[in-house]
């Protein structure tokens, strides 16, 4: 755990002293804060069952097709092209303590980009100043959960990049890789569950497979303060899966 530690201290360093983390952030925190505006706009032109916290977290795919392919595309793919991780796998140090380092990292930054977002409901009941509607900015079943979902879903996430950027020595290449990953695995999979339901037809997995899959069908669970195990298993299995590929490719390249 000693030498993960120091590890993970290294990559948080290249984090913060690497400009496609910052670009990463910026553009992401500007992406949510412009969602988090039309999601205020939209509530104050028209009536919404939903709370703000709840809608503003309902499009936490887009961000994340932005924020993990930019923070982790670089974590290996780098390494490969300069040659270092050779020389850093010479050292005292396993595959796999370099590969929980690197995602440790990595997820500690995505959670900081998501942390940040706070900011916005606490700006938005400074500017407004009316207490019933700061009582639906700051509902606590609706806020918990929303970021509860981000910091559980997020290990998946992160995981796929570093498992992308094991796999080449090419940025562009695992950052691609990563993004269509993802896209199949948020999108694609509901694009599936909406067809297989409108259709009628029969698919391959029943239905109760379709939606322990379906990311989104997670998403409702927490925002409604429905705390369930099965995601809880799938996120950690899932990641643990990836993470054991990543170490094993890492391994067999080295």
């Amino acid at each position: 755990m000693i030498q993960v530690f120091r590890l993970f201290r290294h990559e948080m360093k290249c984090l913060f002293y690497t400009p496609s983390t910052y670009i990463a952030m910026v553009l992401s925190l500007l992406l949510m804060g412009f969602f988090y505006f039309v999601t205020l706009l939209t509530i104050s032109t028209e009536e919404q069952d939903q709370l703000p916290p709840t809608l503003f977290f309902s499009l936490f795919w887009v961000p994340v097709l932005l924020i993990v392919p930019m923070l982790t595309m670089r974590s290996f793919a780098e390494e490969r092209r300069l040659g270092t991780i050779e020389t850093m796998l010479t050292a005292p140090v396993r595959p796999g303590q370099l590969v929980m380092a690197k995602f440790l990292a990595a997820y500690a930054f995505y959670i900081l980009v998501w942390a940040l977002t706070i900011a916005y409901p606490i700006l938005t009941a400074w500017v407004l100043k009316q207490p019933e509607f700061n009582l639906k900015l700051f509902h606590p079943g609706a806020l918990t959960g929303g970021y509860v979902f981000i910091a559980v879903s997020g290990t998946l996430f992160v995981s796929i990049g570093i498992f992308t950027s094991s796999l080449t020595r090419s940025q562009l290449v695992a950052g691609m890789l990563s993004f269509s990953i993802l896209f199949m695995l948020i999108v694609g999979v509901a694009a599936i569950h909406m067809l297989h339901f409108e259709s009628g037809a029969g698919s391959l997995l029943p239905d109760t497979a379709l939606d322990y899959f379906q990311i989104f069908e997670h998403f409702d669970d927490f925002s409604r303060g429905l705390i369930d195990t099965r995601p809880f298993a799938y996120y950690l299995t899932g990641t643990l899966a990836v993470l054991g590929f990543s170490v094993l490719i890492i391994e067999s390249k080295s």
